[in-house]
């Protein structure tokens, strides 16, 4: 099911992609087309056409995307897409030990858990 729903999903962005690509910029710079009326869909209808085009690829687009997110959730095994409190653990040491990071020494002590004492005053 994952699968479909992904291959269906690229298959909307390449559309996407097209179909933006060939709708006519409002300055002219990089639109295809233009230039000379006749045919059988006016430039009118056409953009129309390409505008409607775009939204119904975009909301597939978009669901789909939202239906993926959903399918990767459940099969995490979450009972929701984001679950609340969860906090990502802290990456372990080299020696295999939680990490705790080290304060520079400043001059102060040379180690211990108690105050730092200043350097004697000459």
């Amino acid at each position: 099911m994952e699968q479909v729903v992904l291959i269906v999903h690229l298959i909307l962005a390449l559309f996407l992609i097209v179909v933006v690509l060939l709708q006519r910029s409002e300055g002219g710079a990089l639109g295809m087309g233009g230039g000379g009326g006749g045919g059988l869909v006016s430039s009118r209808g056409a953009a129309t056409a390409l505008t409607k085009a775009t939204w119904a690829i975009a909301t597939a687009f978009i669901v789909t995307s939202l239906t993926l997110t959903v399918l990767a959730a459940q099969n995490r095994g979450a009972s929701a897409v984001i679950e609340a409190g969860e906090t990502p653990a802290a990456p372990p040491s080299q020696d295999g030990l939680p990490f705790t990071p080290q304060l520079p020494n400043l001059g102060g002590s040379t180690g211990g858990d108690g105050p730092a004492t200043p350097p004697p005053a000459e």
